[in-house]
């Protein structure tokens, strides 16, 4: 049996409250999900600035009534440090989520990707240290790396950051650490490298490749690659980033005041990704024949991208259960479902 199996029987048997930011959102929503089929007690937050309505009623469907009465909703900003404080009582575990994601939105408004991310995360981390929750688990990023060359991405060696999105992501590493060192409050920080899967928002300006892919081709729209299609990714299905992140909630004190690459470990280009796509939507009796088309590659990206997972297989017990492949096909449904509502 897996760590993670062992985990989700102990906390079948002893449910905890968990507080999970963000939780209207792609990740948040799919932690949320997990977590009430396990019977536990989640209070969410969210001020539905990417979040969505429409991924909680989804997880209302998916679960069990006596199950969806353990979640509480509070609509909050992070940006708030009242809001903070509310959530945060009497909470177990806090899985803060919420943040403004996308290089080139930060790129386009640095001040307002600040406030969420940095001024948002100190006050989650205060409230949640004032407050002596059993454990702090946040969301880092992979554009942490930023402009350091070597392949696969060990935690110990990063770059200069790329973007105002990156320096965000770096600074909450910073702040966890001197908390750490300071209040002796420990937390671990998951650097999420490209997580897809299902509710992730095919629309917007800043959609993730993999929904906004899928969601021209479904259309019949065109697919635009930026630079060659030999720009590569490590691609990693939701299922695996909920497993991570129950992990780290759940870690022991000597695997804290850590960061943890969250990805499979493989590389796929965007080339790559495009068949991939095209051939899941072929199972999935949607013919998407037109070429993609290509353009100028985009500021602020990093030409290559594979994490090194092996910390935190050891330390957590980490074991991605889904590659690129598995997740796309897995996924699909829910992206043929959704885009034609």
């Amino acid at each position: 049996m897996s760590r993670y199996d062992e985990i989700k029987l102990e906390l079948l048997q002893n449910p905890k409250t968990w507080l999970v930011t963000g939780v209207a959102g792609f990740i948040g929503s799919n932690l949320l999900e997990t977590l009430l089929k396990l019977n536990q007690k989640v209070i969410g937050l969210d001020n539905f600035a990417t979040g969505h309505q429409r991924n909680l009623d989804e997880v209302q469907s998916l679960v069990e009534n006596k199950q969806w009465e353990r979640f509480s909703f509070i609509e909050g900003d992070i940006r708030n440090y009242a809001d903070c404080e509310k959530v945060v009582s009497g909470v177990d575990y806090v899985l803060h989520q919420a943040a403004l994601g996308s290089v080139p939105r930060s790129i386009a408004d640095p001040l307002t990707t600040n406030g969420a991310n940095i001024t948002g995360f100190i006050n989650m981390l205060q409230a949640a240290k004032e407050d002596n929750v059993e454990s702090f688990t946040y969301a880092a990023s992979s554009s942490t790396y930023g402009d350091h060359p070597a392949l696969p991405k060990v935690e110990e060696n990063i770059g200069n950051p790329l973007s105002p999105y990156a320096v965000t992501k770096y600074v909450n590493e910073l702040y966890a650490g001197v908390y750490a060192r300071t209040y002796g409050f420990k937390t671990i920080g998951l650097r999420y490298f490209n997580v897809f899967g299902q509710r992730q928002d095919p629309n917007g300006a800043y959609a993730a490749v993999i929904p906004k892919w899928t969601a021209a081709m479904i259309k019949g729209e065109d697919v635009f690659i930026n630079g060659d299609g030999e720009t590569s990714r490590d691609f990693c299905f939701i299922e695996n980033t909920v497993q991570m992140n129950i992990l780290a909630a759940t870690a022991p004190d000597e695997a804290k005041d850590e960061v943890y690459n969250v990805a499979v470990g493989d590389r796929t280009t965007l080339n790559e990704l495009y068949e991939a796509i095209q051939l899941a939507l072929q199972q999935n009796e949607i013919e998407a024949t037109s070429a993609p088309i290509y353009q100028d590659f985009r500021a602020g990206d990093v030409r290559h991208s594979q994490a090194d997972v092996s910390k935190a297989s050891n330390n957590l017990g980490y074991q991605p259960e889904f590659r690129i492949l598995e997740g796309i096909a897995k996924a699909m449904p829910w992206y043929k479902g959704f885009l034609n509502q």
